[in-house]
């Protein structure tokens, strides 16, 4: 890091994800968007314009090599998350890696195992999982506000046309590793709970992805949880814990902004709103800033054996559903 203590951020990817990277670390005094690296020196070079990031690039290998580059934010597509990745990890660079963490859990391991190895800092960019949201509910559920949690539902759909990257398999298509990624997590983040039945139906796109999913499990606390996503419908979004004494409702799994609380009958109790925040983005590069400056080699807010559970979650549903990409 600088002398001033501030994590010089190098991006991989100039999509629209890199783009809310940028917002977020221009907002922030401890990190900063230092370098952009994209497939064509010319795309490089107009986001560096457009953001006024001191670097520009325009090839992945090139950012990676740059030794100013404290942590390497891999936001492109996940089917192209792995390569780039252990070529980061090679040249001992510490990674943010976008959603989902790889293809599949193959994949993740052997990712994984690389780090671990070398000792590098390594963690999935799910960015629910760090944000002011998770602690919020995880007291109102410790406190007994609600009583003991028995049922979990929650929905995220977008409706997102024939996008490319939904309906391609060699794009990692479809809507759980893009959207049901997040329903998965929602559950892991408050109940950690072994699954002991899942089961899940989906409907196919035209090219075979699975492009709306239901899934059920049910938790050896006997906690039963119902999701769905969908890339083809426009989704209520919302998340729901309840439990004996009342429930609690999060407004938007993908980035909540309240939760409100109810009591026996849907008696209204309370909202209680998260802080103010830049896009959401900022608690993963303040984790990441300060699981290195402690020297942590993954974030406590999203372990990296989280991520190979759900990996593996997401490739025995694609199993069951018959939905396959070239890496697996």
């Amino acid at each position: 890091m600088k002398e001033n203590g501030v994590m010089r951020v190098g991006v991989i990817g100039a999509g629209w994800i890199a783009e809310k990277a940028a917002i977020t670390l221009a907002g922030l005094s401890t990190c900063e968007c230092y370098a952009i690296a994209s497939r064509s020196q010319e795309k490089a070079d107009a986001f560096a314009a457009k953001w006024k990031i001191a670097k520009a690039y325009g090839s992945y290998s090139a950012l990676i090599a740059d030794q100013d580059v404290d942590l390497v934010y891999v936001a492109t597509p996940h089917s192209h998350h792995y390569d780039v990745t252990m070529e980061a990890l090679l040249h001992d660079k510490p990674c943010l890696v976008e959603k989902a963490f790889m293809a599949n859990r193959r994949q993740a391991e052997e990712i994984i195992k690389v780090a671990r190895e070398r000792k590098i800092f390594l963690g999935e960019a799910i960015w629910t999982r760090y944000q002011p949201a998770v602690g919020i509910v995880r007291d109102l559920i410790s406190s007994g506000r609600i009583g003991e949690p028995h049922l979990v539902t929650a929905t995220l759909g977008y409706s997102m046309g024939d996008k490319p990257r939904i309906m391609r398999a060699d794009l990692c298509g479809g809507a759980l590793l893009d959207l049901g990624v997040y329903a998965l997590n929602f559950v892991r983040m408050f109940f950690s709970a072994d699954i002991v039945s899942i089961e899940s139906q989906c409907v196919k796109s035209k090219t075979g992805m699975d492009i709306t999913n239901a899934i059920s499990l049910v938790l050896s606390d006997g906690v039963l949880c119902n999701l769905q996503s969908s890339a083809s419908c426009v989704g209520h979004n919302i998340g729901m814990i309840a439990g004996t004494e009342g429930n609690l409702v999060i407004d938007n799994i993908n980035n909540p902004q309240t939760i409100t609380v109810y009591g026996p009958d849907r008696t209204y109790i309370e909202t209680i709103n998260v802080p103010k925040q830049i896009t959401g983005y900022e608690y993963q590069f303040l984790a990441c800033r300060k699981a290195l400056a402690n020297g942590l080699t993954e974030p406590r807010e999203m372990p990296l054996d989280e991520t190979l559970y759900v990996m593996e979650l997401m490739d025995g549903l694609r199993r069951k559903w018959g939905v396959c990409y070239p890496m697996d």
